[in-house]
């Protein structure tokens, strides 16, 4: 395990200026840290107890000679304040927490779509790249406000650093894409057949869960021990593998078109049937951004607009523990996905050809154009380095796209990952009723199982705006046009 020890930031945060104080001081933390008698945690709280009270501590055999010092020198401790942005406090459980200011320069950060990006969604940008351990942003064409991170923001920091609330709470949420070698006719001549085994085999909302699995291997890892929220979020985990969450979640027939062979791809021109799924980490996911999101605002304090972008530090306990567990959902997330094509590939009685996939609520550790290392945040926007495949889908009634990324690194190798929504859902049932959205997709031979009008085509942006915005991130490979939708009941809770 990796030894703890104080660093320069540490000192700065606690305003001891003198490099006599620091040193006195470390030498009693190397110790402590060498003995495993103290955290770093406790030990920054046991300095700010003797800062802050040096008299108590007069006699104490440890801290005797830092408590004289501070005595003879009252001068010695410099405002924080002063130090710059970042001061050391305790919460109202009398943990131990960082106060930090943003960063007061301009923001700057490229955009794609700026015409179609609400002014809520730029605000919560801007607040993300002035953070103290940014290093660089990028919007995406189908941004639109969230908590924390917008939809569709893409957040460069330090290699040290993750942000909970800039994953999302849909962690690994992800697309998957099942090509199958049989002509799109059989949409039609063999309508009922499809119907019946997308009904058969999928399960929506916030309770759903499925009584057979196909290959529940993933849960023979010893990575579900590794922490006790894991430990105690398995079983729950392992009922939900193999079913799909609520809001714009969906699993639906359609038509893929080929129009160019790429080698990436491996796919002929051609038009064939395929399967597309919209999920994430259902319950587990969930339940870890919450733990873990709590636990960074506790940990780090930061100015209301940009409080949901705490972050944890990776050489901290908890910092290790959410990046693990965030893995942990990605593997469970595909594993998922994997779960729900496999029994409707057996049901059909066709293994796909080609399986396209990817994460769009993650965080990775990405080498940057500069050479620098950093943890790059993807929350709604997707992976778009040089030939990685993706899939970018568009409402129920519009067409999706597979694509190659093009690896620019001005978007941080990141493209939009959905058409993005044009307005709420509280404001989309309001204008919109099922009936107009059932209309809509009846005109163009769309089957709907389930959804709200919350999900109508309407309350979507111009997925054709969104791809025309961003041509010099991605190449389309293939169009996916949607036949047969299913998705949650109107009635379940948005989990998106």
């Amino acid at each position: 395990m990796k030894r703890e020890k104080l660093l320069p930031s540490d000192f700065e945060a606690l305003g001891i200026r003198s490099i006599t104080l620091r040193i006195a001081i470390g030498r009693i933390a190397a110790q402590a840290f060498k003995t495993e008698t103290s955290t770093k945690e406790k030990m920054l709280s046991m300095i700010m107890e003797v800062l802050e009270e040096p008299e108590k501590y007069s006699e104490n055999e440890q801290w005797a000679e830092v408590s004289k010092f501070i005595l003879e020198n009252p001068t010695v401790l410099g405002n924080a304040n002063e130090l710059g942005t970042e001061t050391l406090q305790r919460n109202s459980n009398n943990t131990l927490a960082r106060s930090h200011l943003l960063r007061t320069e301009p923001s700057k950060y490229p955009v794609w779509g700026a015409e179609h990006i609400e002014e809520g969604a730029i605000a919560q940008m801007d607040a993300a790249v002035k953070l103290p351990i940014s290093l660089s942003g990028a919007l995406m064409p189908d941004a639109h406000q969230g908590y924390g991170l917008p939809i569709g923001g893409v957040l460069a920091t330090q290699p040290n650093t993750i942000i909970p609330y800039a994953v999302g709470n849909d962690i690994a949420c992800r697309m998957c894409l099942s090509i199958f070698d049989l002509p799109t006719t059989v949409i039609e001549t063999d309508v009922k057949n499809l119907k019946s085994i997308l009904v058969a085999n999928t399960f929506f909302g916030t309770g759903a869960v499925a009584r057979t699995k196909h290959d529940d291997s993933l849960f023979d890892s010893s990575e579900w021990y590794d922490t006790p929220l894991l430990a105690k979020l398995r079983e729950k985990a392992y009922s939900q593998l193999g079913t799909s969450g609520s809001g714009n979640h969906f699993v639906e027939w359609g038509e893929l078109e080929v129009t160019t062979f790429d080698n990436h791809l491996g796919v002929l021109p051609g038009r064939y049937l395929a399967l597309l799924s919209h999920s994430g980490s259902r319950g587990l996911g969930s339940a870890i951004a919450g733990t873990y999101s709590k636990i960074a605002m506790e940990t780090n304090v930061l100015p209301d607009i940009a409080k949901h972008l705490a972050w944890l530090d990776l050489d901290t306990e908890n910092g290790a523990e959410y990046f693990h567990a965030m893995n942990l959902a990605g593997k469970y997330a595909s594993a998922n996905h994997h779960e729900i094509h496999n029994k409707i590939a057996k049901a059909l009685g066709h293994a796909p050809i080609k399986m396209v996939e990817n994460h769009h609520n993650y965080a990775w550790l990405e080498t940057l154009a500069n050479g620098e290392q950093a943890m790059v945040h993807r929350k709604g926007a997707t992976q778009a380095g040089e030939n990685v495949l993706g899939v970018i889908p568009g409402s129920m009634g519009t067409p999706g796209y597979v694509v190659k990324g093009l690896g620019n690194t001005e978007s941080i190798n990141s493209a939009a990952h959905g058409a993005g929504r044009a307005m709420s859902r509280n404001a989309a049932n309001k204008q919109f009723t099922r009936n107009q959205m059932l209309n809509f997709l009846g005109e163009r031979g769309i089957s709907l199982i389930g959804a709200g009008a919350d999900e109508a085509p309407f309350a979507y942006k111009d997925i054709s705006t969104v791809m025309a915005a961003q041509e010099n991130l991605v190449e389309v490979l293939a169009a996916f046009h949607p036949k047969i939708v299913r998705m949650a009941d109107a009635k379940e809770k948005p989990e998106d």
